[in-house]
């Protein structure tokens, strides 16, 4: 194996385990799952660094879901985790991204009325029609997300009368309604009997609730609640820091 030079100079100095773990992760990125990890030893001779330096680099890898420690076993590859960027794009369109296939089942296509919170979230009357649309989520045939969507029939009228769109959000391009802006909020929970049916997991499994709401510049176009598979999804949201704090 080839030997790793790490640069000398102070900029280096306590980023060390960030040159070991690139190095690893590019190893495991297209490793097969239960693929075993190279070994703390091996790392320490091949770096030069310590073991604690080696041990914080796993571990950053570990919390990232890519590799999982089996004790009196070792460290392991997992099974790919689906990252998704925060950011207003579509479930189809971010697994596209990521060069899976997405797809969808409906469960459930009806007309509702809005209560309170929904009528509040899509700025219509308490009482008005609304869609209710629910679709298991999957990519490459994998269950990954529960999704709600709600969309107000004052605004879209004709939404039921017609086949059902394989992509919400190509079909808003064609009402000249995309979203532009939008909130997100998440929420730790754990599956329900339904839900963990649905998404082939345990009953009490970890799963991520993420609401959506969205608008095209001032007009409020959907409501989404998505339930997701904590085991397969993790979320990457990107974070600045502000001028005045530099």
């Amino acid at each position: 194996m080839a030997e790793h030079v790490i640069p000398a100079g102070a900029s280096q100095r306590g980023r060390k385990h960030l040159l070991v773990r690139e190095y690893v992760r590019s190893l495991i990125v297209d490793a097969e799952p239960g693929s075993p990890a190279p070994s703390e030893r091996d790392l320490v001779e091949q770096f030069g660094v310590a073991r604690m330096t080696v041990r914080h680099a796993l571990d950053g890898l570990v919390a990232q879901g890519l590799l999982e420690r089996i004790p009196g076993r070792g460290t392991f590859v997992t099974k790919p985790l689906i990252d998704m960027q925060m950011r207003l794009s579509s479930f189809s369109e971010e697994m596209e991204r990521r060069g899976k296939v997405p797809e969808s089942r409906t469960l459930l296509a009806r007309r509702e009325t809005a209560g309170p919170g929904l009528a509040r979230a899509l700025e219509a009357e308490v009482g008005s029609p609304i869609v209710h649309w629910e679709r298991l989520r999957l990519a490459d045939g994998q269950p990954i997300a529960i999704q709600h969507v709600y969309l107000s029939l004052d605004t879209f009228p004709r939404f039921l009368d017609e086949a059902l769109p394989s992509s919400l959000y190509y079909w808003f391009a064609d009402q000249d309604l995309m979203p532009t802006w939008g909130e997100d909020s998440v929420v730790a929970a754990v599956a329900t009997e339904e839900e963990a049916e649905a998404l082939e997991l345990e009953p009490g499994a970890p799963v991520l609730h993420i609401s959506r709401r969205s608008f095209c510049r001032e007009v409020a176009v959907e409501v989404t609640r998505s339930i997701y598979r904590a085991d397969r999804y993790t979320l990457w949201v990107p974070v600045l820091r502000p001028e005045h704090l530099r």
